[in-house]
C-alpha cells in the first residue's frame, strides 16, 4: 500500500511530504520512500498564519478563511507530490496545528487546520486526517505522536537508545527494556525562529545554519530566567506548543531580566536553552544512543553543543537508520496512515500517556468509493525503511 503523508509542523513554515510504499514481507514491515518534498507556504499565507497563533485573538470568520487557505495548501503540496512520485492509495494529513489545549499536565483538545476534502477533490485520493484527538479522548497528549515509528526503529539498538526531534518543540521517544515513553522537552527552533522574525534577521524567519547564533554570545542571567520555567520539571507524558513558547514569552523573560540584548546574542541565547533542556533531558534518562532528526539537524551551533554537552552519548543522524531527517514526521505520518487503513492503532500508550492504544484519524473519500484492505491482527513487530531512487 503507498501512503503520502503531509505535515506542517510548529514552524509553521511549510508542508514535508514523503511517499512510501509499504509491504509485510515475513512479518516484517518495509517501507521503500519513494517520494520526499517540502513545499513552502506562501510569505502572504504564512503571515496571515502566524497572526492567528495564540496568544493572539482571532475571530471564527478567520479560522475558517485559514482552514480553506491551509487545506488548499495542502491540496497542491498533495497533488505535486503525486505527480513527481506516483500515485498513492491514501494520503494522510496533519494539517497545521494552532492550538493544543494543555492545562497542568493533561491535554484536553487540539486543533489543526487544513480541510481534508480539499486534498481529496483536488487528488481524487482518500484522506485520513485529524489524528491526534483520539488518542487525547484515550487520555493521552495526541503528542508526540512520532513515537509509534521510532519504536520500529530504535529496537535494533543496544543500551538506552532514544529519538530525538529538533523541529519548532524538542522532543523525544526514549526506549528501554520496560517499554517505551515519549514527551515533549520544550522549545527547539521556535523562539529562535519567532525572534529571527520580529528582527527581520533572515528572510527565511530561521537561523539559516546557526549562522546567526554563532555570532552572538549567551547572556546567563537570561538564560537562567529561561531555564526557571516550571515547564521543564513536570513529569512525562506531557505536551507543549507555540501557546506557551512564544515571541511574547520571550519578551517577558527579557523584560523580568531587566537588560535587552542584542538581536544576535537573544539567539544565541535561546539557541543554548535548547541545548541545555534537551541535555538535561537526555542525561536524566541515561540515554546512550540519540537519534536525532528535525530541522534543527541543520543548525551546527545547537548540535555541536549538543555533543559537548553529551560527551557519554553516540549522536546520529536519523538517516543513519534510512529515515531522512528532515521528512521523518512526514514519513511517520504515512506509517499512521497506513496503520489506520489495516486496523491498526497508530500510538504507543507510552508513547503519549494514553489508557490505550486508538486507531487514529478520519477518512475523507476520494473520487470513488473508500475501500480499505483486510484488517491485520497484530502490527509487524519491525520496519526497515530504505529509499528508492527518488525523482
Amino acid at each position: 500500500m503507498r501512503v503520502l503523508g503531509l505535515i506542517s509542523g510548529t514552524s509553521h513554515d511549510g508542508i514535508d511530504a514523503a511517499t512510501v510504499d509499504f509491504t509485510v514481507d515475513d512479518g516484517v514491515l518495509r517501507g521503500d520512500i519513494v517520494h520526499l518534498s517540502a513545499t513552502p507556504y506562501t510569505p502572504e499565507l504564512r503571515a496571515r498564519l502566524l497572526a492567528a497563533l495564540p496568544p493572539a485573538p482571532v475571530t471564527l470568520a478567520e479560522v475558517a478563511v485559514l482552514d480553506t487557505l491551509i487545506g488548499q495548501a495542502f491540496a497542491d503540496a498533495a497533488a505535486a507530490a503525486l505527480a513527481a512520485g506516483g500515485p498513492a492509495d491514501l494520503v494522510t494529513s496533519h494539517g497545521q496545528t494552532v492550538f493544543h489545549w494543555v492545562e497542568g499536565s493533561k491535554a484536553l483538545g487540539t486543533l489543526q487546520l487544513g480541510q481534508p476534502a480539499w486534498i481529496a477533490e483536488r487528488t481524487g485520493t482518500p484522506v485520513l486526517s485529524d489524528v491526534r484527538i483520539r488518542d487525547i479522548t484515550a487520555g493521552g497528549h495526541g503528542a508526540p505522536l512520532v513515537s509509534i515509528l521510532d519504536d520500529l526503529l530504535l529496537r535494533g539498538l543496544d543500551g538506552v537508545p532514544a529519538a530525538l526531534n529538533l523541529g519548532g518543540i524538542s522532543n523525544m521517544t526514549v526506549l528501554r527494556p520496560t517499554g517505551l515513553h515519549a514527551y515533549d522537552i520544550g522549545p527547539a527552533n521556535a523562539l529562535v525562529d519567532a525572534v529571527v522574525t520580529q528582527h527581520g534577521l533572515h528572510p527565511s524567519g530561521y537561523d539559516d545554519g546557526g549562522r546567526i547564533a554563532a555570532t552572538g554570545t549567551v547572556d546567563p542571567a537570561l538564560l537562567d530566567v529561561l531555564l526557571a520555567e516550571p515547564y521543564y520539571r513536570l513529569p512525562a507524558p506531557k505536551s507543549t506548543g507555540k501557546e506557551l513558547f512564544h515571541l511574547g514569552y520571550v519578551d517577558d523573560a527579557v523584560e523580568r531580566n531587566g537588560l535587552t540584548p542584542e538581536p544576535a546574542d537573544l539567539v544565541a541565547t535561546l539557541t543554548e536553552l535548547t541545548v541545555r533542556t534537551v541535555a538535561d533531558a537526555v542525561r536524566a534518562e541515561g540515554v546512550t544512543t540519540l537519534v536525532v532528526s528535525g530541522g534543527g539537524v541543520r543548525n551546527p551551533v545547537l548540535v555541536d553543543g549538543l555533543r559537548r554537552a553529551l560527551p557519554d552519548t553516540r549522536l546520529i543522524p536519523s538517516d543513519d537508520l534510512g529515515v531522512p531527517a528532515g521528512e521523518k514526521e512526514a514519513i511517520a505520518f504515512a506509517l499512521i496512515g497506513w496503520c489506520s487503513a489495516h486496523g491498526l492503532p497508530g500510538t504507543v500508550p507510552g508513547g503519549t500517556g494514553a489508557t490505550a492504544p486508538r486507531i487514529l484519524g478520519t477518512f475523507t473519500p476520494g473520487a470513488a468509493a473508500l475501500r480499505l484492505p483486510e484488517p491485520l491482527a497484530t502490527m509487524p513487530p519491525a520496519l526497515t525503511l530504505r529509499r528508492a531512487a527518488l525523482p
